[in-house]
Order: C-alpha cells, then structure tokens, then sequence
C-alpha cells in the first residue's frame, strides 16, 4: 500500500466542487498500490492544523458517488484561512500532521488563495526534507485564476454552473418585469463578483440577440452611477423598462464594508447592498417612466444550487481531479491541473498541468476587449467563450420522497497522534 493522501478545499464552495474530490477519491481507490488512506481535511487546512482528517477511505462507495450531485461544501467542509509567511507554528504544525499520518499526497482545491497555500505547503516539503507531492485543483465560479491570455487555464470548475445560473434567473426576471413594468419598471439585480466581470457578464447568455432591455455593469465598466442613472432613463424613454445586472463590486462610495480572512471584501456582510444604494440613487434622481426601481441580490444561491448546474461543468471537475492524481503519480510535486480550449468551432477541452508558483496568488482580468462600447454589455466573443461552458441539458438530481438526496459522509475521523493546537492566525 502506498503512502496516504490528505484532500481539502478552501475559499467559496460551487456547485460542482464535490466532484473534483469525488475524481480525486475514485482515481485514487483505482491504484492501491500508489494510494494508501484518503483523509480530508476537515474544514480546509484548518482541519489540517487541527489533526481533524475525515476517513473517506472508509465511506461507503454510494455516499462519494452521490458527491457527484451534492454542491456547496458541506460533504468536508471548507475555510478562509491562509498560511501567510511568518506564522512559523502553522507551517511546523502542517508538516508534523504530515508525518504523523504518513500522508505523502496532498491535493488542496481551490481558488487564488488556495493555490498559493499549495504553493506553499509543496515549497515546505522541500525544505523539510518531506517526501510529499502537493498539487492543487483549481475552483471558484470567479473565473479569476490564472492569466487574461488564458494560457495558463481557460475557465474555472465552478464558473460555467454560476454562468449557467445567471442566464436562467435573467429570464426569469424579465418574464417579471414585463408583466410588473407599470409599477417597476427597473429592476436592480447584484451579482457576485468583487473585481472580475466575468458573473454579471453571464447574464447576456440569457439573450444574446440582444432583445432584453438588459443592461450590464461590472466593476471593469468604469461606468459612473450618474452614468448609469442616465443609461437606464434613455432605456425607459425607449422600451419602458430596464433590467440593470450590477457586479457587487460596483463603485457606489462607501457601504461599510467588512473584509474576510483572505483581505476581500465580503460583501454579503457589509452594512449596505450595492444594489440598495443603487436603488436610491435612481429613485432619488427620478425615472423617465412611472413607478419606481426595485431591486434584489442573489445570494449563496449562485454556488450552493445543485438544479442549475452544467453538466459541461459537472463533468470537466471530475477529470481535473482525476487529472490532479494522474500528476501526482507522474509528474510530482508542485504543479496544479489545469483546462485548457482547444482552437475549433467544436468545443473541446484537454487537461494538463501548470507550477503552482505561476498560479498561486495569480488574478486574471476580465478583458477589455470582451466591454462592449459603453460599458454596459459584452461583446459576441464572450457569448462565444461561455456559451458551451453552460450545457444543454439539465442535471439529473436523485430525489426521496421529493427531497434532494445528498451525500451523507460518516464521520469517521483519523485517530489523533498529536497534542492538540489552536491555529496561529486566530
């Protein structure tokens, strides 16, 4: 038997995040001889410190198969917490449960952040002396990770199950808002995304000729909120009413905001809504129709919704897991998996690897040449980039007396060799 593996996920879950580490835990079980135990960490590397590792060797084989239609990251958890140089205990305290435990793989899922903690925990190892491959698996529906040539990695796992999300809920709103106009005739929708366009940008795949009176607003825009007062009132004057998609990232002034572990803005906590003060704005300076603006801000719901994933996604975050295994197994230490687009009008994928030096604490840009003239809609050529990203078909959810059947680990926990220890950063 080979040596054990220790799994884990930080940052904002999505809803195809369980079956990257369901391609982790089923490739490995395929080679007994490579792959001892398969522990997760409970709650991210948190869980490591902590030396509270969750047995998934010892799931029954039902329950990771059923990770397959379980979003969010519930099934082990997941953190906000960051190795960051310095805290010296944290980086003796990983190494320690390591050795303890025999783990000589470490696969950590994730965005940006989590890269780098990769980065980090695989550069550790060497310094130590540790005989350990780290390799990450790249996730967030932000689409953020890597370059803005997308050499590095096309899209994210996560993101084309949000982009699917947005097209659906835009049509939905605009059945809404055509019967609601006389008294609405503005809605205000936020979506996530604190600097990156590429969520709100979604959007336009629920109409991509253009017949909505839908108008798009990322952080990239540069649009003023006198700008957009102006934007939506000439649509008025035009259609009657205006559906306005705005990034969270939105500058509106000050809201209070609240910063998570990581340094972000944590915008479902802050004092006021981007789209609140949006919404004041627009009634404040008066609209060019009757009644008033109105407005809504999807929440988790965007990367915790199982019914709205994309199959395209479901099954590109399997085999970047499976992916993460066959480079632990040939390539060694140090590299994340990665997609990458092959040219051609017939959507096709490869996946491949990358040094996580490259991808730790890397931030992609929407790109500008994706802004339509105006900075209120996108461009045919991310329609084109997104558009298979999102499926055709519906994902099939099992059901038990009409409830969303989930996975249910047990929790079997590793038992624990070392003194207990409070991480350093809390």
């Amino acid at each position: 038997m080979g040596k054990n593996v220790i799994v884990a996920q930080s940052g904002g879950p999505s809803p195809v995040i369980n079956n990257s580490l369901r391609g982790i835990v089923e490739t490995c079980r395929m080679f007994p001889k490579e792959f001892g135990k398969v522990y997760a960490g409970w709650h991210g590397i948190e869980g490591v410190l902590k030396e509270e590792l969750l047995d998934l060797s010892s799931q029954p084989r039902e329950e990771i198969s059923l990770l397959r239609t379980t979003p969010a990251a519930g099934s082990i958890g997941t953190c906000r917490y960051k190795l960051k140089d310095g805290q010296e205990k944290d980086f003796n305290r990983v190494i320690e449960v390591f050795r303890s435990h025999d783990i000589g793989y470490f696969f950590y899922i994730g965005g940006n952040d989590s890269q780098h903690t990769a980065f980090r925990v695989s550069e550790l190892a060497r310094e130590r002396g540790l005989d350990l491959v780290a390799v990450g698996v790249p996730k967030t529906i932000d689409n953020d990770v890597g370059d803005s040539e997308f050499k590095l990695i096309d899209h994210t796992p996560g993101y084309g199950s949000v982009a699917r999300y947005w097209s659906h809920i835009i049509q939905n709103a605009n059945e809404e808002n055509m019967g609601s106009s006389p008294a609405d005739p503005v809605l205000v929708i936020q979506a996530m995304g604190r600097k990156i366009g590429f969520i709100p940008a979604a959007a336009r795949l629920a109409d991509p000729d253009r017949k909505m009176p839908l108008q798009i607003y990322m952080t990239e825009s540069g649009v003023t909120l006198e700008q957009m007062a102006d934007n939506v009132n000439d649509r008025l004057k035009k259609d009657g009413r205006c559906i306005v998609v705005v990034s969270e990232g939105f500058d509106v002034g000050d809201i209070g905001e609240v910063k998570d572990a990581f340094g972000h803005t944590s915008f479902g906590s802050s004092k006021v809504s981007v789209y609140q003060s949006i919404v004041n704005y627009l009634n404040g300076k008066g609209l060019k129709a009757r009644g008033a603006a109105r407005g809504q801000v999807m929440g988790t719901d965007q990367r915790d919704t199982m019914i709205y994933a994309s199959t395209v996604d479901l099954e590109e975050a399997y085999k970047v897991g499976q992916k993460a295994v066959d480079i632990a197994m040939n390539e060694g230490n140090g590299w994340m998996a990665t997609i990458l687009r092959e040219p051609g009008i017939i959507y096709n994928v490869r996946y491949d690897k990358v040094p996580l030096e490259k991808v730790a604490l890397s931030e992609r840009f929407f790109p500008k040449k994706w802004i339509a003239p105006g900075g209120i809609d996108v461009t045919d050529d991310f329609v084109s980039y997104a558009r298979p990203l999102i499926g055709d078909d519906w994902v099939s959810v099992p059901l038990i007396d009409g409830i969303q059947r989930f996975a249910k680990l047990l929790p079997l926990f590793a038992k624990k060799r070392l003194p207990s220890y409070v991480p350093e950063a809390y």
